[in-house]
C-alpha cells in the first residue's frame, strides 16, 4: 500500500487513475473511496510489475494526460449533444472564433 500512495503522488497515469477512481467511488470527502482507490492502484502496480517480470520489457508511463487524450473529440461531442437533447435542449454547433 505504501508503494501505491507513493505512486499517486507523482505525475503520471497512476495519479490520473487514482483521481478518476476516487471520484467514481464516492469523492474526496469519503475516506472509504480513497482507500478503495488505493487498493485498485496497488493492484495496477502488481499487474505492471508482473508484466515487466514476465515479458521482460521496461515500463514506460503513459503520462498524466492519458485518460484525457484517449477520448475521441468527435465522439465526445456527439455524446454531449445527445445528452443535452435528451434533457430537452436544441443544440446547434458553430465553429469557435
Amino acid at each position: 500500500m505504501e508503494c501505491a500512495w507513493s505512486a499517486v503522488r507523482t505525475n503520471g497515469r497512476l495519479k490520473a487513475r487514482y483521481h478518476r477512481l476516487v471520484l467514481r467511488f464516492g469523492g474526496y470527502r469519503n475516506p472509504a473511496a480513497k482507500k478503495r482507490a488505493i487498493v485498485a492502484i496497488a493492484h495496477t502496480l502488481i499487474v505492471i510489475i508482473w508484466h515487466v517480470l514476465a515479458v521482460g520489457r521496461t515500463y514506460t508511463d503513459l503520462g498524466p494526460d492519458f485518460y484525457a487524450t484517449r477520448a475521441d473529440p468527435a465522439k465526445e461531442a456527439q455524446r454531449l449533444i445527445a445528452r443535452l437533447e435528451a434533457l430537452g435542449h436544441k443544440v446547434t454547433l458553430a465553429p469557435a472564433a
